[in-house]
C-alpha cells in the first residue's frame, strides 16, 4: 500500500497493490497497521456505499461540524469519480483552496479526506459505486455542507451546473464566505 500526500500534504492518495491472474483480483483496500506505519494511525467505525445511477451526479459538497467531524477514507468499487477535497480549517494556508483526484475502479486508487475538509464528488460514468470509510458516526446535528458550484473555490468540475443531477439539500448549501467554519 502507497500513501502519497498531494498538493494539501494532510489530504493523501492511498492506492492499495491489487494482485491479479487469470481469475480475477485480490487487494488488501484497507489495512490499520500499514495505514499506521504511513502516519495514519486511525479508527473507522461506519462504512458507507452510494451508487449514482447517473453520470453527472453530484454529491457534496459535504462536512460534519465537530465534535463529530469525519475522516473519510473513499474508493470507487464500479465507475470513476472525480473526487474533491476543500480546506475548511481557519488559519491554514490552504484555506478555501481544494485537491482533486480521478477515482476508478480501474485505478483503484483511494482518498483519505481529513476532518476540516468539505468533501464531494462527481461521477464520470453511469452506474458508479463509492464506498468510504468514516472515523465517526454520521450525525444529523452536525451535518453542513458548501455549495459545490461556489466560483470563490475555483473547482474544474467535468460538468456544467446546468448538466449536473444535484440534490435539492444540496443546491441549497451556502458559497465558502458565508459560514464561519467550525475548524
Amino acid at each position: 500500500m502507497r500513501v502519497t500526500p498531494l498538493a494539501i500534504p494532510d489530504v493523501l492518495l492511498v492506492q492499495p497493490t491489487r494482485l491479479a491472474d487469470e481469475r480475477g483480483f485480490f487487494s488488501e483496500v484497507y489495512n490499520r497497521h500499514a495505514l499506521a506505519a504511513a502516519g495514519v494511525d486511525l479508527v473507522f467505525v461506519q462504512d458507507n456505499h452510494a451508487l449514482s445511477v447517473a453520470a453527472g451526479t453530484v454529491r457534496g459538497l459535504h462536512y460534519q461540524r465537530p465534535p463529530t467531524a469525519q475522516v473519510k477514507l473513499v474508493r470507487v468499487t464500479r465507475g470513476r469519480i472525480y473526487d474533491v477535497a476543500v480546506d475548511l480549517r481557519r488559519g491554514a494556508a490552504t484555506f478555501g483552496q481544494h485537491v482533486a483526484v480521478e477515482l476508478s475502479a480501474e485505478n483503484w486508487s483511494q482518498l483519505l479526506v481529513p476532518a476540516g475538509f468539505a468533501h464531494g464528488y462527481c461521477t464520470l460514468e453511469p452506474d458508479t459505486e463509492v464506498l468510504y470509510k468514516v472515523t465517526t458516526h454520521y450525525a444529523p446535528a452536525d451535518d453542513a455542507g458548501i455549495l459545490w458550484d461556489d466560483p470563490d473555490l475555483s473547482i474544474a468540475w467535468p460538468i456544467r451546473a446546468e448538466k449536473a443531477m444535484i440534490s435539492a439539500k444540496d443546491l441549497k448549501l451556502p458559497r465558502l464566505r458565508d459560514i464561519v467554519s467550525p475548524f
